[in-house]
């Protein structure tokens, strides 16, 4: 089987938003260079990959094992989303492999009662997201809101910040971080 290193290279790059020209500045190699690879004119030494992929950033290992039919993947079935919740919370994940990607999405369930931890959460990203059904009390940086059907969020991560469902009945939310928190 033979590996597309050209699509790979074109793929990455576009998904950090890195036009030829900008990836060849951070990789410190000409523009005619990834141009010549991703037309696959050109196979890179290993030594010119390595540089090229550094400018990224995402290791060799992650190059050659990333999915490409998951970054190309536009439509997703219910069937497909990925469960990566527990403790009373249904975390449903649009994709399965998130390595590479700008954004995570959740469809998310909250049985009655059921929080993200005693703990707050924190993590470099920003947040936001939607309450389709239920009542949500959402801790950010100290300060306490409560959301309803239809009311909506967004924030700093960094900022400390819990969730919790004080609802009767299962809180529906659809959100989405920037950087995916894997």
């Amino acid at each position: 089987m033979s590996i597309n290193i050209g699509e790979r290279l074109r793929i990455l790059r576009e998904m950090h938003g890195l036009s030829q020209r900008a990836l060849a500045k951070q990789a410190n190699v000409t523009n005619g260079i990834i141009c010549l690879i991703e037309q696959n004119r050109t196979s890179p030494s290993v030594g010119t990959l390595k540089k090229i992929l550094d400018g990224i950033p995402i290791s060799m290992a992650e190059f050659f094992t990333f999915d490409l039919e998951s970054a190309s993947k536009i439509v997703y079935s219910a069937e497909e989303l990925v469960e990566i919740g527990s403790k009373g919370i249904s975390y449903r994940q649009v994709g399965s492999n998130l390595n590479g990607m700008a954004m995570q999405i959740l469809h998310e369930h909250l049985e009655p009662g059921a929080d993200s931890g005693k703990d707050m959460l924190t993590h470099e990203s920003e947040e936001g997201g939607i309450v389709i059904n239920g009542t949500l009390e959402l801790t950010v940086d100290g300060k306490t809101y409560i959301l309803n059907s239809g009311d909506a969020y967004y924030f700093d991560s960094r900022l400390s910040h819990r969730f919790k469902n004080i609802g009767d009945g299962v809180c529906e939310i659809v959100s989405a971080c920037n950087p995916p928190t894997i």
